[in-house]
């Protein structure tokens, strides 16, 4: 089962479309630590970016496109370095508790583009579906990994794994989306999030 480094429109088109690109994503990711979902303004990303505003209307419809797709390459970028290392952790459920734990501190260290991105998400709709699953897939790639505890084979990953990987992923976005709206706190995040993943995992 092959779910690690699926391609993203941040892998195709010319050099100069994947360039473009990268400058609005990182010219969101400036506005949003600054400001939060509120300072991602369309005409404020393009003028930073250095792209005509309806150059960034074409690789992105709407805010909540930019903003998903920022989340999506946050997900995989995170995906990536998680898979040039082993994961510490005797039993799966430790090992993926241990990289929810990193992802979960490192977001709630950037609050405002946390918030921004996880808006976003709970905003989005039909129309942003390839966003959302791009975010799924790194989501999933980064759980079952940690599943594994080191650099799998892909041969190895079952669709059960998947399944259950899902599940996790789905679970701890709504964890997130709790913290960023004020119904839960880092430390209750946490204990939730530990015991979700005990009762999915019983290793």
């Amino acid at each position: 089962m092959t779910i690690a480094n699926t391609p993203t429109s941040e892998d195709m088109g010319s050099a100069a479309q994947r360039d473009r690109r990268k400058r609005i994503l990182d010219a969101t990711y400036d506005l949003a630590k600054e400001g939060g979902f509120e300072a991602v303004q369309m005409r404020a990303v393009a003028e930073q970016a250095d792209v005509a505003l309806g150059t960034l209307y074409r690789y992105f419809p709407s805010k909540i496109h930019l903003l998903v797709s920022a989340l999506g390459r946050q997900f995989d970028e995170a995906a990536r370095r998680l898979h040039e290392r082993e994961i510490p952790g005797e039993t799966q459920a430790d090992r993926v508790l241990y990289v929810l734990k990193r992802m979960a501190r490192g977001m709630q260290g950037d609050a405002k583009l946390t918030e921004a991105l996880t808006r976003a998400f709970m905003f989005a709709d039909s129309s942003v579906a390839k966003e959302i699953h791009v975010v799924g897939m790194a989501m999933t790639s980064i759980v079952t990994h940690a599943m594994h505890g080191g650099v799998p084979d892909e041969a190895e990953i079952t669709e059960h794994d998947v399944a259950v990987a899902r599940v996790i992923g789905d679970v701890w976005l709504s964890a997130l989306v709790a913290w960023v709206t004020g119904r839960s706190t880092a430390a209750e995040t946490a204990q939730h999030m530990e015991t979700a993943v005990h009762l999915i995992l019983r290793d």
